[in-house]
């Protein structure tokens, strides 16, 4: 078994930190191809739009799938495995984070729900595959040749990776209220613990960093999500304390030090009051 979960770049087989391609094309590449790869990350974001076909995948724990007409994005960070590409047409767009908009970030970034894939209709599923048939057209070594012309390319990746966040956030019932202090500081609160949760778990050094005080925070974050801040601070450290015992060997000590934990009982004892089970049972059970 391998000692770190492999993740992938997209300067392997982009010049220029953007691809563009049916997603046919993707399953039959012989080079890249999306069932081959197995359970990995990307260091990059995927913008899927399914027209056709039946597709599942595995992202962190959870299967995805999705059939005719649907959206769905997959982060940096994520670890994945594509499980059923049947039938399936439409495009596949990856794009290095400095490529994505500061607000289509925001809009996945910041999701407080479970991002998960997004149906769309007949009229909005032409507009997709048009805009992609556009870019796709678009992505000639000519046109990239120059700085006006990528500035074209790049003005299309923002309006087609804006469809999608649009879509997500007309989706999203908290985001459809007024925005107000709560949800805007509730989004920032999300972004800063997934950025900072190996060297940040305390509550109140986040409110620090927010500049409030941690009373309000766990207001806040309460008012805006259900749970405390703490609820989502662990949950970060518990999904990729999973994703490190399923997919490598390290060990749990190891595995504690990664995540920033010096005493890994401690770390274990935590692992066990969330999940029921012990960091080495979790592991040996979902082996079978």
């Amino acid at each position: 078994m391998r000692q770190t979960i492999p993740t992938y770049d997209l300067s392997t087989i982009s010049d220029h930190g953007f691809i563009v391609e049916k997603i046919t094309d993707r399953i039959n590449s012989s080079e890249d191809n999306l069932l081959d790869k197995g359970i990995h990350r990307d260091s990059h974001y995927i913008f899927t739009f399914l027209q056709t076909g039946h597709v599942k995948m595995m992202v962190d724990f959870k299967i995805i799938e999705a059939k005719n007409g649907h959206i769905y994005c997959v982060l940096p960070g994520q670890v994945h495995q594509g499980l059923l590409m049947n039938n399936a047409c439409g495009w596949f767009i990856a794009l290095n984070v400095d490529l994505v908009p500061d607000f289509v970030r925001s809009a996945f970034e910041e999701y407080l729900v479970d991002i998960m894939p997004l149906p769309v209709s007949n009229s909005e599923s032409e507009k997709f595959n048009k805009l992609a048939q556009v870019l796709f057209e678009s992505c000639t070594e000519e046109m990239m040749a120059t700085k006006e012309n990528f500035f074209i390319i790049k003005s299309l990746l923002n309006a087609y990776t804006g469809m999608f966040a649009s879509h997500f956030l007309n989706e999203s019932s908290h985001k459809k209220q007024k925005e107000n202090r709560t949800l805007e500081l509730a989004r920032q609160f999300r972004i800063l613990v997934r950025k900072n949760f190996i060297t940040q778990k305390s509550a109140s050094g986040y409110a620090e960093i927010m500049n409030i005080s941690p009373g309000y925070l766990t207001e806040v974050i309460s008012k805006a999500t259900g749970k405390s801040p703490s609820y989502w601070i662990q949950q970060e450290v518990l999904i990729e304390a999973k994703r490190l015992l399923f997919f490598t060997n390290c060990t749990v000590k190891e595995i504690a030090y990664q995540l920033g934990y010096n005493d890994h009982t401690y770390f274990s004892r935590l692992f066990s009051r969330s999940e029921g089970v012990s960091p080495l049972s979790f592991r040996n059970k979902s082996k079978k």
